[in-house]
């Protein structure tokens, strides 16, 4: 037997029904508030992903799924299955000449990404996101208004038992500062930092704030790093921004709170990062992350712009929300005479009823059985009934009947 690959997974049964509810959620609120969907394809230039995303990060030194496709257009030789859909989304931003049209420009995407790791629970190789993506705007509006979004869909889909944490990396000029500091005090611990915080440390200290091994946690709980990492080493400008993030959510009602370690596991964000979490899913318990990528546009060779968005893991959200029961047929005919059951199915469902029967052309008790599983009514349709043109209707609930003329 062939069965599925590691790390992917069938979405079937009733499973399906809450996978589409996410969907239809997704939709109904982003625009509402004039995110437009945008669909990009799976898979997209190596380079876009090492220049966009960042050659210092997890995903594009050890996740990528890429391929090498014999071209001779260095361009088109390598292509990678995307990890990710902010890079692909900011191609299509800048491909499409769409910085033309008026700010700002709001989108939003659903669809499969890819990422070669360690499956675990709601973690796979082949994962779903959702996320929205809003261009040209440096108002701390369009931050807050990010967030927001965020809820909002998260609240429509019955999860309200969330934390959102909010840090400021500022601007390039103000986080230089900081990464000079941050190597500063961890050069005496170089030694003792783990492989990946190695190299990160030469091409971008920050990321070491997201490391998770065990020992470069203990080396940054030390009183005189945990001092440089809790300073802020932020512009007047970008703290003026990030204190207005903070009182737009304050009007909002959004409860937040300040987590200096927060860096997000991308190269290309700046000034307001976030993540909302839950306390359901164990220790991986981020469902949601995003901020600023305000030179992201430029960096792939766009005008300056702008930007702020977030992605929301779905096979983790799905197992946070109450799954979607599997509803009930209005109507299952029930008959002998197959031909006429078929044209019957086809002029209800035309006045928009849901209806099936039996294709089988089984006895009709066995008809009988499985219009009680799987409808509210049952529409028997025998030799008298085509005779004389009518219909009995059975309520498979209560077990009564009535006669009815044909549609």
């Amino acid at each position: 037997m062939i069965k599925a690959q590691r790390g992917t997974k069938d979405i079937l049964g009733e499973d399906t029904l809450t996978w589409q509810k996410i969907q239809d959620s997704a939709r109904n609120i982003f625009q509402s508030a004039n995110y437009r969907e945008i669909r990009t394809p799976i898979f997209e230039a190596t380079e876009l992903f090492k220049r966009g995303v960042g050659d210092s990060t997890d995903i594009v030194n050890k996740e990528m799924y890429t391929f090498s496709t014999g071209g001779k257009d260095k361009n088109e030789s390598s292509i990678t299955l995307r990890p990710e859909n902010t890079a692909g989304v900011v191609r299509a931003y800048i491909e499409h000449n769409i910085s033309r049209q008026s700010p700002p420009q709001k989108f939003w995407y659903f669809g499969p990404m890819f990422r070669y790791e360690r499956p675990q629970a709601g973690r796979q190789r082949q994962f779903h996101q959702i996320g929205i993506e809003l261009f040209g705007v440096e108002n701390p509006a369009a931050d807050a208004e990010a967030i927001l979004m965020a809820q909002e869909f998260l609240k429509s889909v019955g999860v309200d038992n969330l934390e959102v944490e909010l840090n400021t990396l500022g601007c390039p000029k103000c986080r230089e500062e900081y990464r000079n500091s941050i190597r500063e005090v961890l050069k005496p611990y170089l030694d003792e930092l783990c492989n990946d915080c190695k190299i990160r440390y030469e091409k971008n200290p920050l990321r070491i704030l997201d490391c998770k091994d065990e020992n470069c946690q203990k080396i940054f709980e030390r009183d005189e790093i945990k001092k440089v990492i809790l300073n802020d080493y932020v512009c007047p400008e970008c703290a003026q921004h990030f204190e207005q993030v903070k009182k737009y959510l304050d009007a909002l009602n959004i409860k937040y709170s300040r987590n200096k370690m927060l860096v997000r596991g991308l190269d290309y964000y700046n000034r307001t990062v976030f993540e909302i979490k839950s306390n359901s899913l164990g220790s991986q318990n981020a469902v949601c992350g995003g901020g600023r990528y305000d030179g992201l546009v430029q960096m792939l060779g766009g005008a300056p712009t702008p930007a702020v968005g977030w992605a929301l893991g779905v096979e983790r959200l799905f197992e946070l929300i109450e799954k979607t029961p599997a509803q009930k047929l209005d109507y299952f005919v029930v008959s002998k005479y197959p031909e006429h059951a078929l044209k019957l199915c086809k002029d209800l469902r035309e006045k928009g009823k849901t209806c099936d029967f039996d294709m089988q052309n089984r006895k009709f008790a066995k008809q009988l059985e499985k219009a009680a599983r799987v409808a509210n009514f049952a529409i028997i349709l025998g030799e008298e009934e085509i005779e004389k043109s009518f219909y009995t209707v059975k309520n498979l609930s209560t077990g009564t009947q009535e006669q009815k003329t044909l549609l």
